[in-house]
């Protein structure tokens, strides 16, 4: 039996490191067009939810698998042979002739940056899957809605719970339409920006938001504000977690982390404040590197910051945002 089956997009991402020629104006990256510009640095790397998911639950300890549909190509080929050096079941990993696998563009500079994406049309057929503990929920192109039926009737008959992060298609559906996906969710992951857009509010009180994202269906709410923390709420309880402050590189994937930790912690009988505080030192991990996946830690490096770091706590809150004590200053670990 397996503890997580990931069901989501896969891409090969390109990470483009620009600086020359580039001006940064609050969140406005400007430059010339037309122009020619220098650029630092290139990595190709395996991105896309689904796979970041499944590759940071097997680093920490699970039995993992991956849901997700390539083309039958040298890109496909390099996201199969990662999922198989990390230790990812791709059992329900196909590749399909006549296709092409996602593509995505990544400009970062100074820390952050923007993706260009290039999801392909894609005719999604729900696999036989196994029996798991966990199923986790993300990032599909146009036509994915056709798989939440027999997926719904999937998690009913195996008793398996579900996270669900929405990406940017299921969001754009509608709240209607993905709630019955929300209902049979036990949590749920959206950034604060993702949060408002489900809501269709513009307000940032995280009371309000958590509360009414619970509202919707799932168990658990979390929602994550980038250097601010993550904030999460369980029915009962509003808590907080602040980040780890660390050097950071790049951000791309930092959600990602945040939700595999959280989930592996749930998958290893942990609860929910431990749980923010395991996605909160995955994130911390992927922000030191290049890309989503090789700074996603190991679970014996999870076990030491947590161990080395007691004074690493989540708390309750009860106002609309918490602007005192957002970082928490690890004892750093060699390799962390």
């Amino acid at each position: 039996m397996l503890d997580i089956i990931s069901i989501g997009d896969v891409t090969e991402d390109v990470f483009v490191q620009v600086s020359d020629g580039v001006t940064l104006h609050g969140s406005h990256l400007d430059f010339e067009f037309p122009t020619k510009l220098g650029i630092e640095k290139v990595d190709k790397l395996v991105g896309g939810n689904a796979g970041n998911i499944a590759i940071g639950s097997a680093r920490l300890g699970l039995k993992s698998a991956l849901y997700a549909e390539v083309g039958a190509d040298s890109q496909g080929d390099l996201i199969y042979k990662s999922m198989k050096d990390n230790k990812v079941s791709t059992k329900y990993f196909f590749r399909k002739k006549g296709q092409k696998t996602n593509y995505s563009v990544v400009l970062y500079y100074k820390g952050d940056r923007t993706i260009l994406v290039h999801h392909e049309k894609r005719d999604y057929k729900f696999p036989k899957l196994g029996k798991a503990t966990f199923i986790y929920l993300t990032s599909m192109a146009k036509g994915s809605e056709k798989i939440f039926n027999p997926l719904l009737k999937y998690l009913k008959k195996t008793n398996a719970k579900m996270g669900f992060n929405p990406g940017t298609h299921q969001l754009n559906l509608g709240l209607k339409k993905i709630k019955k996906m929300l209902e049979a969710t036990e949590v749920v992951f959206l950034n604060v920006e993702e949060t408002q857009k489900l809501l269709g509010t513009k307000k940032r009180d995280l009371m309000y938001l958590t509360k009414k994202l619970q509202e919707t269906g799932p168990k658990i709410a979390c929602v994550t504000d980038g250097p601010k923390g993550s904030y999460c709420y369980d029915g009962s309880r509003y808590l907080f977690c602040p980040i780890y402050d660390v050097p950071i590189y790049e951000r791309t994937g930092c959600g990602d982390a945040f939700s595999v930790g959280f989930m592996s912690a749930l998958c290893n009988g942990k609860d929910v404040d431990e749980a923010m505080k395991w996605g909160t030192i995955s994130s911390a991990g992927v922000v030191q590197k290049v890309g989503p996946q090789e700074g996603l830690v190991q679970l014996s490096l999870m076990k030491k910051a947590l161990k080395g770091n007691p004074k690493f706590m989540v708390r309750e809150f009860n106002t609309a945002e918490v602007k005192k004590g957002n970082v928490y200053k690890p004892v750093m670990l060699k390799k962390f």
